[in-house]
């Protein structure tokens, strides 16, 4: 169990490392790209295809493995559809992300630098999560 703490601190260290060097800690940086009719900053565009360029060629030999090193097996979405709940969603994320140029991951890194910014977006998006969480609970019981 320990090891799994040690495995998920690491990597969770090493994204933020990434995200800080890359900028994308910055809000300007995200609100920047999304602004193409006016100064376009591209540099989230290059973070973006690393990511997914890494994800198809590692993803591969990761899913070979059988199963991860410290647990008994991959956790994947057995999710098959889009439906209104994902899409909402992605709605509610993608709007937040327009309009404070963070999304959670950069969020806490810039949390844990000490941007006052990024203090007002985590309590939102926690208060949201908890909100997400009373209503998901309440369509259960019916």
């Amino acid at each position: 169990m320990k090891a799994q703490w040690l495995a998920a601190a690491a990597s969770g260290a090493l994204f933020g490392v990434g995200l800080a060097i890359s900028g994308m800690t910055k809000p300007a940086v995200i609100l920047g790209f999304l602004d193409v009719a006016g100064a376009w900053n591209p540099a989230l565009l290059f973070v973006l295809i690393g990511a997914v360029a890494t994800t198809v060629i590692a993803f591969r030999f990761v899913l070979r493995q059988g199963k991860p090193l410290f647990d008994t097996r991959f956790h994947l979405s057995l999710a098959q559809q889009i439906d209104a709940p994902l899409l909402l969603g992605a709605a509610i994320f993608g709007i937040g992300w327009g309009l404070a140029g963070f999304c959670p991951g950069p969020a806490l890194v810039a949390l844990a630098a000490g941007a006052p910014l990024a203090l007002v977006f985590v309590v939102a998006m926690l208060a949201g999560s908890q909100v997400q969480r009373y209503f998901a609970t309440r369509a259960k019981i019916r």
